[in-house]
């Protein structure tokens, strides 16, 4: 990812944000207190493989469809702020399922009932029907009339043509659009259809026609491959959207024989187009929705990376309990309590690679008023309530809480929040992203990922994470292929699922773990795919 604008309203990672620093002797808790400058920013590599990495390490942002609209947050934004040298992959959301058809769509039709119980939900006018202005504009230049492809997509055409190396994905479900998922994973039949109409509409780029615009090709080569939202196959009705439908018995297998058949696709789409599409998804960290949706380490032979939810682990759905929604460690203090570690070490316990797995941070905070003793008492405090929020009560984005009250720190818990002598909010800060940051590194993980990039609009927390990933040793994700060839294979080299190697000038990824076995040398199903030819 090569820099392409200096970076404005950054702070420095654990920059001081309240006059005072308080240090409680022998309980890790302190106020905001001040950190030494980050290094320089350097430039992430090239990826001739469909990956890119910050010194090893991805950096994952969801753009939402609608941030232009709700939060004045545009493409433009992103680049300008300086977020664009920070980000290496952007999820753009959400991509909806048909009622009936099952296939991926976009629809103009939003708040229309569907036939099957939808509601037409699509962002049509947002993904590339709507008009951006010149001042909104990446490149200061508006869209016009006679424009196939306006909005939001041609505006990410536009990024990509200024940072080459930046990924975009193009992310299907999403907390309210997830209700089809199952009956779309029911059959192989379902399965193909599905993953078949996803790449035809998005990596081929074969909009429908709305207002005048889209049409066969429209948005071809703006997507480098899927993200899977399904939350959440097969698991609890606590933990679905109300309207979802689910299989708690066959969910299970449908979604990783889905995960499989977009692999199976995408690569066979990106052989017929000499390159590769990325497949990643979007990962539960509750072990009861791990296990009942989540064939772990299976789900991981189709996937590149999972991007694992490291927040909404607590909430307004708890109105008289202010607590952390977002710690990286279990709370002691708190027996019901729910830790982002808890959930990676189940993964990594049943074999998953490290590289695959991406910890997500919020750049949105969850709060509650009406608690008397939220400083250095902490969380788990009683509350009268869900404090008021934007567009969700109790939910605000990181910019609308950096100056609420004090800032406080628990490096027992790895967790942050923000008290102002009523409200009590859990976000985390610039110090608990640092402390994160460098818990990934340590940990040999693939990166973090950000939900979403609109609430960190001055890049105060996407920059402190890739800050430390340029500081730290280099990471696992391998995407700097000289001439196109990964690292070569050797017989006395031993490889987990997901590593790639290059052979007698092929990419080929290891399906399972693998010792001996010569990439290319089986006829048939064996412990190697073919991701693509090299130099």
């Amino acid at each position: 990812m090569t820099p392409s604008h200096p970076r404005r309203g950054r702070r420095a990672a654990g920059a001081v944000v309240t006059a005072t620093t308080l240090a409680l002797v022998g309980s890790g808790l302190v106020a905001a207190g001040t950190a030494t400058a980050a290094p320089a920013a350097a430039p992430a590599v090239v990826s001739p493989n469909g990956d890119n990495d910050i010194n090893g390490y991805r950096n994952v942002g969801y753009f939402m469809s609608w941030a232009p609209e709700n939060y004045g947050y545009t493409v433009k934004d992103f680049q300008e702020t300086g977020q664009a040298d920070q980000i290496t992959h952007i999820n753009y959301a959400f991509g909806n399922i048909h009622p009936t058809d099952l296939t991926c769509f976009i629809s103009d039709k939003v708040g229309t009932p569907e036939p099957g119980g939808n509601d037409g939900a699509g962002v049509a006018g947002a993904d590339f029907v709507d008009a951006v202005s010149a001042a909104d504009s990446i490149d200061g230049v508006a869209d016009t009339a006679d424009q196939a492809l306006a909005g939001n997509f041609n505006q990410l055409r536009k990024l990509k043509a200024q940072n080459p190396d930046t990924k975009v994905l193009v992310s299907i479900g999403g907390w309210t659009w997830s209700k089809f998922f199952s009956k779309a994973a029911a059959t192989p039949e379902s399965r193909t259809k599905l993953v078949s109409s996803c790449i035809d509409l998005y990596l081929k780029g074969n909009l429908p026609v709305i207002d005048g615009r889209g049409g066969p090709g429209a948005a071809a080569g703006i997507f480098d491959g899927i993200d899977i939202d399904w939350e959440w196959p097969g698991a609890p009705d606590w933990s679905q959207h109300p309207e979802n439908i689910i299989d708690p018995v066959k969910d299970k297998a449908n979604f990783t024989a889905l995960l499989a058949e977009f692999r199976k696709q995408l690569d066979e789409y990106g052989a017929s187009q000499g390159d590769e599409y990325l497949l990643s998804s979007y990962i539960p960290v509750n072990p009861t929705v791990i296990n009942a949706g989540w064939d772990a380490p299976a789900i991981f032979d189709s996937l590149d990376y999972g991007n694992i939810q490291g927040y909404d682990l607590h909430g307004g759905w708890s109105p008289n309990l202010a607590g952390h929604q977002s710690n990286l460690k279990d709370d002691p203090s708190y027996s019901g309590d729910i830790s982002v570690e808890q959930g990676i070490n189940l993964y990594l316990s049943r074999g998953v690679d490290p590289q695959q797995i991406t910890l997500g941070i919020p750049a949105f905070g969850r709060g509650w008023t009406g608690v008397q003793d939220g400083g250095t008492a902490g969380a788990w405090q009683a509350a009268t309530g869900v404090a008021p929020g934007t567009f969700e009560a109790g939910n605000k984005q990181y910019f609308e809480l950096r100056d609420l009250g004090t800032e406080y720190f628990d490096e027992a818990t790895g967790s942050s929040w923000r008290y102002d002598g009523n409200e009590w909010w859990s976000v985390d800060t610039p110090r608990a992203v640092e402390y994160k940051a460098k818990w990934v590194a340590e940990k040999g993980l693939g990166g973090s990922m950000w939900w979403d990039l609109a609430g960190d609009y001055e890049d105060e927390l996407v920059g402190t994470a890739a800050d430390v990933y340029r500081a730290s040793k280099a990471g696992p994700v391998d995407s700097d292929a000289p001439g196109g060839c990964y690292a070569g294979w050797s017989k006395a080299g031993t490889y987990t699922a997901g590593r790639v190697v290059s052979y007698q000038g092929v990419n080929y990824q290891a399906n399972w773990w693998v010792h001996t076995n010569a990439p290319g040398t089986e006829k048939y199903w064996g412990p190697w795919r073919t991701v693509g030819t090299c130099a």
